[in-house]
């Protein structure tokens, strides 16, 4: 059984491989193509990803930072709304926010047209918003969540009385936030602006729609428009190299988590110090702080969304034809819970392999294999798509050139096996993670009584693992179904023939500038999306 799981790893990890394959063929051919990119294309690559993903980590930090501070540490009118309402953003992915802007910002949209027939005026009122400056406020709107969740569960245990405690020594407001809140926060702080940066650079919606020349479209670029399998290789490795140096950031700043929740404080502690109460020009501070993430985050373009959708369906004039509608979306349903079932049964496996490695203490080298390929299959979540589709088409090119005959371009390109391994590869590591801190909460006790009474391991996880990790699994499933409902880059480029999801759709509807239709595929991505956003908002008020 664990050789069989080590495999399925290590087939989940033959993208990344692939990737990093392709430089063991670096000939004159492969050269000559990575000078003529450095030449040309390289720097303006590298320049603006880099810029983006610097300006995108300064938002976050202060708009995600500041909002879970004040949250934490503060009363002030809506506090105990805005704990929840922060999270709703996340439920709207970036593509979507980029659409729904873009058709109430432009020339022609509503707003400006209305301000030039009040002013009397005929030019443009402001720039284009699909520029870089749009981009980056597109993505704080939709990333900043990451940053509030990890400051916020920092600041919560202990934040509030050592504020109390800097306070009674004579502190000043601003001094205590400099002088407590920030080291507190600071590693979470870190970890959150690493994962939103990894979204941020995996991105492909948002950077193709606007025009922006970053890693992720240049990849697309150099795979199907010039058709250079060498050029996309190179330009991966170097997305994948990026995005490896900010896991590695993410993962010493959460070694650091430790230092922002103790593990000595007790309930009576937690007790002591309450949350200091804002009153006037802070209290209003705080709360516009909070209220116009949500605003401009969520509630604004989903309001822009909805009334595209409506006035479409009330003039007639709707182009898109709702029987396809309904084909797409039951395609990307379909799509969406194979490859949920798919991961949560596979992260359960996994999960109980290393269960009952550790309670027998094992230090076999199956069990240290295995150990080694779960963790590689964890840093699936952090390769963005882009890298992904890549690495399946490398060694499928390979294998098809040394031996024309074999069906596996047939089956993996192009083909419903293909985009689930895709899947599997991007969002297996979601589901373990969820069934991991499941496991963390079943006492090693239950497995000594189960293996006392004579249970065997396939018992053991039937009748009394799976019953109490049903709600884990059930959380694994619903995370992979909302990201693979979400998920562009991948499926665009190896979906099979005429068989579209909902994200594909609205890609190429507000691609060809059709963004009325683009808005109803749009609105049932985020109503998938807030699915999560929303157990997740309950998990905290508990």
């Amino acid at each position: 059984m664990r050789v069989l799981l080590t495999l399925i790893c290590l087939l989940l990890a033959l993208p990344v491989l692939g990737v990093l394959g392709a430089w063991l063929a670096f000939d004159a051919a492969a050269w000559d193509v990575l000078v003529h990119q450095a030449q040309t294309v390289l720097a303006g690559y590298a320049l603006q990803s880099l810029l983006l993903a610097g300006l995108v980590a300064i938002g976050v930090a202060l708009l995600g930072g500041g909002a879970a501070a004040a949250v934490a540490l503060f009363e002030f009118p809506g506090r105990r709304s805005f704990e929840w309402a922060m999270l709703l953003p996340m439920a709207m992915p970036a593509y979507v926010l980029a659409y729904a802007y873009t058709d109430f910002l432009q020339f022609s949209g509503p707003l400006q047209t209305a301000l030039r027939s009040l002013a009397g005026l005929d030019g443009a009122l402001w720039p284009d918003v699909r520029s870089l400056p749009g981009a980056v406020v597109l993505f704080v709107l939709c990333l900043y969540p990451y940053v509030y969740l990890l400051v916020r569960a920092a600041l919560a245990e202990r934040g509030v009385q050592m504020m109390e405690a800097a306070r009674l020594l004579g502190a000043g407001l601003w001094r205590r936030i400099g002088a407590v809140a920030l080291p507190l926060s600071r590693p979470a702080l870190a970890a959150g602006i690493a994962l939103a940066l990894m979204e941020t650079l995996a991105d492909y919606g948002v950077g193709a729609y606007f025009g922006l020349s970053t890693f992720s479209t240049g990849i697309y670029k150099a795979w199907l428009v010039m058709n250079d399998r060498i050029a996309a290789a190179q330009l991966a490795s170097l997305l994948l190299l990026l995005v490896a140096l900010l896991l590695w950031a993410e993962r010493r700043a959460r070694r650091h988590l430790r230092f922002a929740a103790g593990r000595n404080v007790g309930l009576a502690s937690a007790n002591e110090g309450r949350a200091a109460v804002l009153h006037g020009r802070l209290a209003l501070l705080a709360w516009c702080l909070c209220a116009v993430p949500v605003a401009f985050g969520f509630v604004l373009p989903l309001a822009l969304l909805a009334r595209l959708v409506w006035q479409e369906a009330r003039y007639g004039t709707f182009g898109l034809p709702l029987v396809r509608f309904v084909q797409w979306a039951l395609t990307s349903f379909q799509l969406a819970a194979a490859a949920a079932l798919l991961a949560a049964a596979l992260a359960l496996a996994l999960a109980f392999a290393l269960r009952v490695a550790a309670a027998r203490a094992e230090r076999s080298w199956r069990t240290r294999l295995l150990a080694g390929a779960v963790r590689t299959v964890s840093l699936g979540y952090a390769v963005p798509g882009a890298v992904i589709a890549v690495g399946i088409l490398l060694p499928v090119g390979a294998v098809q050139a040394l031996w024309p005959t074999a069906p596996l371009s047939a089956i993996v390109t192009g083909s419903v096996v293909g985009l689930l391994y895709a899947y599997l590869v991007r969002f297996s590591a979601v589901a373990l993670q969820s069934l991991e801190a499941g496991y963390a909460r079943l006492p090693a006790s239950l497995d000594d009584s189960a293996r006392m009474l004579g249970a065997s391991p396939g018992r053991l996880l039937a009748e009394v693992h799976a019953p109490l990790l049903r709600r884990s699994v059930l959380a694994a499933a619903l995370l992979v179904f909302v990201d693979v409902m979400k998920e562009l880059p991948a499926t665009l480029v190896l979906r099979p023939f005429d068989s579209d999801t909902l994200a594909v759709v609205a890609y190429n509807l507000a691609r060809d500038e059709r963004l009325a239709e683009a808005a109803l595929p749009s609105l049932a991505i985020v109503a998938v999306g807030l699915l999560p956003v929303l157990l997740l908002s309950r998990a905290m008020r508990r």
